[in-house]
C-alpha cells in the first residue's frame, strides 16, 4: 500500500461527528441532483413510467377486469390506481442500484471513499434523492390518473399513502444498493431487478384482485409485501380496512432495512 493510499484509509478511518455526517449528506444530494440537471434524460423513467403503464393497464385490461369487480372501466381506474402508487417506489429503487453500480464502473466511487467523509453520506444521499425521483414519478401518476377518470376521495389518504410508499420504497433502495456493489455491471443489477420484481408485481393484488388466482399463487399473494402495501394505500385512498396490511408493509419496511442497510454499507467499505 502506497503512503498515498495510506494517508486516505487512515483520513476515511476516522470517526465522523453526525454532524458532518449530514454535512457530507447534503453535499452530496447536491451533487447527484446537480448531475440530474445535466442529464436530464435520466428523468424519463420517472415520467414515462406512471404514463405508460397507467394507459397501458386502464385500457388495454380495464374493461374485463373492471367487469369481474362489479363495474366497468371506470371502476378499475379506482382500483388499479393505488396499486400502482405501491409500484413507484419498487421500480424506483432499482434505478439506485444501477446508478450506483455505474458509479463504481466510472471511478466516481473510488473518488469519494478516498475523501475524509462517512461512508453512509454517500448511501444516504443516493436514497434522498431516488426518493425526490419517486415523488416526482407519483405527481406524473397522479396527474394521468385524474385525466383518465380517477377520483380522488380522501386527500389525507393520499397523501398517507404516498408516504407509506417512500418508506417500504427506502427499504428496498438498501437491497438494490447492496446489489449495485456486488453485480459487476449496471446490466447484471437490471437482469437480478427483474427477476425478482416481476414475480413481486405481477404475483400481487396491483393490478386484479387475487380472487381469480389459482391456490398456490394466491397464498404467493398473502405474503408479498407489494399486496400488502397496494392493499394498505386503496384502504387509505378509497376507504376501507387498513390497520392489518399497514403493520405487513411496516414489517416488511424495517426487516429489510435492518438487515440489508448494514450489510450495504459493509459491502460499500470493503469492495475492492
Amino acid at each position: 500500500m502506497s503512503a498515498v493510499t495510506a494517508t486516505a484509509t487512515a483520513k476515511t478511518d476516522t470517526p465522523i461527528p453526525p454532524r458532518a455526517h449530514l454535512r457530507h449528506t447534503g453535499a452530496l444530494i447536491r451533487r447527484n441532483l446537480l448531475w440530474i440537471r445535466q442529464d436530464p434524460e435520466s428523468m424519463f423513467d420517472a415520467i414515462l413510467f406512471p404514463v405508460v403503464f397507467t394507459l397501458l393497464f386502464v385500457y388495454v385490461f380495464g374493461g374485463s377486469i373492471g367487469q369481474s369487480l362489479g363495474g366497468g372501466q371506470d371502476r378499475y381506474v379506482q382500483y388499479v390506481i393505488p396499486g400502482l402508487m405501491a409500484m413507484m417506489g419498487m421500480n424506483m429503487a432499482q434505478g439506485v442500484g444501477t446508478g450506483f453500480n455505474q458509479d463504481f464502473n466510472s471511478g466516481v466511487m473510488d473518488r469519494f471513499r478516498s475523501l475524509p467523509i462517512g461512508r453512509g453520506s454517500v448511501l444516504f444521499a443516493k436514497i434522498a434523492v431516488e426518493l425526490m425521483r419517486m415523488l416526482f414519478a407519483t405527481v406524473v401518476l397522479m396527474v394521468v390518473a385524474v385525466l383518465v377518470g380517477y377520483d380522488i376521495k380522501h386527500w389525507s389518504g393520499l397523501l398517507a399513502s404516498v408516504g407509506l410508499s417512500a418508506v417500504f420504497g427506502s427499504a428496498l433502495m438498501w437491497v438494490f444498493l447492496t446489489l449495485g456493489v456486488v453485480m459487476k455491471n449496471a446490466q447484471s443489477v437490471q437482469a437480478m431487478g427483474f427477476l425478482v420484481l416481476m414475480p413481486l408485481q405481477f404475483g400481487s393484488s396491483i393490478f386484479a384482485p387475487p380472487a381469480s388466482m389459482p391456490g398456490w399463487l394466491q397464498t404467493f399473494t398473502d405474503y408479498n409485501p407489494l399486496s400488502a402495501l397496494a392493499d394498505t394505500a386503496r384502504g387509505l385512498m378509497e376507504g376501507g380496512p387498513v390497520a392489518h396490511h399497514l403493520w405487513v408493509t411496516l414489517i416488511w419496511s424495517v426487516g429489510l432495512t435492518a438487515v440489508m442497510a448494514p450489510v450495504a454499507i459493509h459491502k460499500f467499505r470493503t469492495k475492492s
